[in-house]
């Protein structure tokens, strides 16, 4: 005995087609294929919308990867620059008036 299925199914969106079939092993789920003028553009696993469909025909223009380039090294010393001192920089301490004093620690938290 097999798991009973959703039957596919075909409708139209705006000027796409699209025509629902079941994914293989799965009991409820649909593969939406989206046709523009009998061309296949694309598929989903949920319902497309038109701006869905818009995206599979056009997708938006990704701009070009930036080639790494080892010249570019921001926040490191530049050449022939006088090696750093390995302890860390001193905080600069506010004065504090004369007839002020530290608290002292106690147990307490």
């Amino acid at each position: 005995m097999s798991i009973p299925t959703v039957t596919g199914r075909r409708f139209s969106v705006g000027k796409y087609d699209i025509i629902a079939t079941p994914i293989p092993y799965s009991a409820h789920m649909l593969r939406y294929t989206v046709f523009v003028d009998g061309k296949r553009i694309g598929a989903m696993a949920s319902v497309p919308g038109e701006s869905d469909c818009r995206f599979l025909e056009k997708p938006p223009v990704v701009p070009p990867l930036v080639p790494w380039q080892s010249t570019y090294r921001p926040g490191r010393p530049k050449k022939g620059a006088p090696p750093r001192a390995n302890e860390a920089p001193q905080l600069p301490r506010e004065e504090l008036p004369n007839c002020m004093d530290f608290p002292r620690p106690t147990d307490e938290r």
